[in-house]
């Protein structure tokens, strides 16, 4: 029986083979210095920690020291990565109060030894109340950052601040953090609501807190090349952000969805699949993109 390769299966195999061809030649830039990224979207669902987990995954592969911070009380960036505070373990709750080093507190990922996490735990839900009464409250993460770059030893080349997804303290210290700001937006209904709020919160906090902030990039998440809804939604966002928006897009898969309950990025799960090569891709272009430093 002859193989038809004109089938839409057939074109998708071909056209991901390319693609794991290309993605070995693809270069990674590394960057002059550290360059800090605040991943958000006050929606949820939309892939931002999987986004986090998976970019960082993807440098980290490519040569690049990363750090992912864990700043949602969820902690999902922090399982996905194997990392798991045990109780009475010292997290990124106890350097935003003040009782531990951000250096005392990353732990390695089993997939990388380029990869590190600042594990969340769930004391981190009480720290929006804790943190109102504390001096510099809205500096607290970005001193700790700051406190870090002085020891060469522990150099990174991206850290990338997994966000709760609403607007509180938390995500206020991440931002004041942060040089670059990373949204990952779905191509599904009301892909934008509720970003222009969003951008007005980026813009407030780059007047009043952190002049050097600046969105950077919005990865399209969640696209199913099958339906007409996802690329209008793709073609939607780059008309309103055509700079900013990445060219990779990440594709809603089985991989990607399964890969966090074996504590792994999809990067580390399944390298070949879909999934991971479009991160991949993803990263290298964030790589590549102009490097904004502030301070």
């Amino acid at each position: 029986m002859e193989f038809d390769d004109s089938t839409p299966l057939a074109k998708e195999l071909a056209s991901l083979s390319r693609r794991r061809k290309a993605v070995a030649e693809l270069d990674f830039k590394k960057p002059s210095r550290t360059r800090v990224f605040s991943v958000t979207n006050q929606k949820g669902g939309v892939g931002k920690t999987t986004s986090t987990v998976n970019l960082a995954a993807a440098l980290a592969l490519n040569g690049m020291r990363v750090l992912v911070i864990d700043l949602d009380p969820q902690g999902n960036a922090s399982s996905a990565l194997g990392v798991n505070i045990r109780e009475g373990g010292v997290g990124i709750y106890d350097v935003l109060i003040g009782d531990a080093r951000l250096g005392e507190v990353i732990v390695p990922s089993a997939e990388n030894d380029q990869l590190y996490c600042a594990p969340s735990s769930i004391d981190l839900a009480g720290a929006e109340i804790e943190l109102v009464s504390l001096p510099s409250r809205e500096y607290r993460l970005w001193q700790a950052i700051d406190s870090l770059s002085q020891d060469r030893e522990t150099h990174f080349d991206f850290i990338f601040i997994d966000c709760p997804p609403s607007l509180g303290l938390l995500t206020v210290n991440a931002f004041v953090a942060a040089h670059e700001v990373l949204i990952p937006i779905q191509c599904e209904y009301y892909a934008l609501e509720g970003l222009s709020q969003l951008l007005k919160n980026i813009l407030l906090i780059n007047d009043q807190l952190n002049p050097d902030l600046c969105l950077s990039a919005i990865l399209l998440t969640m696209y199913d090349g099958r339906t007409r809804l996802s690329e209008e939604v793709a073609d939607e966002v780059r008309s309103h952000f055509t700079e900013e928006t990445l060219q990779a897009v990440i594709p809603r898969t089985v991989r990607i969805a399964e890969a966090p309950s074996y504590g792994q990025s999809v990067i580390a799960y399944d390298p070949g699949s879909k999934g991971a090569i479009s991160y991949i891709e993803a990263a290298a272009e964030l790589s590549q993109r102009e490097e904004h430093h502030g301070r």
